[in-house]
């Protein structure tokens, strides 16, 4: 946008140091509903916390009661709302947090861009697939979404009639059948 120009503040590096941070990074965790991920991440928020590392936690259901409250779940609403917390994710990022993002994320396009934008930003961005087969998925349904969906009452579904493009080549697999705490580890070990 022509008349829209970054605004310059103080240096990244003065930030970062200003909170005791050794940098910031945005942990992306992507997966089927109910495939762990806000499991995972909380655990990995209580283990950098303990260790003094500055994060937060940006809960998909969480911005869908702020920022993304007008986003429905048709495709476009979709790519909007993880365009939005790619954006948001990356703002913590470069405050020298380390942004916590559980958000299934389905398209791969999607996932794309904010990696583009964090690379454009000379930010860390590690992408953690919770690969929880959707049959397991299904068994847990800690929101009933699968069982409406399954009845006819949730079309759009991810995974049911709707698509999940699982990541090519994340950071990090994760078979949601590991142990949270062995999970949480494993992610924390990239950091």
């Amino acid at each position: 946008m022509a008349d829209v120009v970054w605004h310059q503040h103080a240096p990244r590096a003065r930030r970062w140091a200003a909170i005791g941070s050794p940098g910031g990074a945005t942990v992306w965790l992507t997966g089927l509903s109910g495939s762990g991920k806000s499991t995972v991440a909380v655990e990995v928020e209580r283990l950098l916390l303990a260790a003094g590392r500055p994060c937060y936690l940006l809960d998909g259901d969480n911005l869908r009661h702020g920022i993304n409250a007008d986003l429905g779940f048709d495709r476009a609403s979709r790519e909007e709302n993880v365009r939005r917390v790619g954006e948001v994710a990356r703002l913590f990022a470069d405050a020298g947090l380390v942004a916590l993002v559980p958000v299934i994320a389905p398209y791969a396009a999607g996932r794309a861009s904010v990696r583009a934008a964090h690379e454009a930003a000379a930010l860390l961005l590690l992408e953690v697939h919770v690969a929880t087969p959707l049959e397991e998925c299904e068994r847990r349904d800690p929101k009933g979404l699968y069982a409406r969906a399954r009845a006819g009452l949730l079309p759009g579904m991810t995974g049911i009639d709707d698509p999940y493009e699982a990541p090519a080549a994340p950071e990090l697999r994760l078979t949601g059948s590991e142990p949270v705490d062995q999970a949480a580890a494993a992610v924390v070990a990239l950091l």
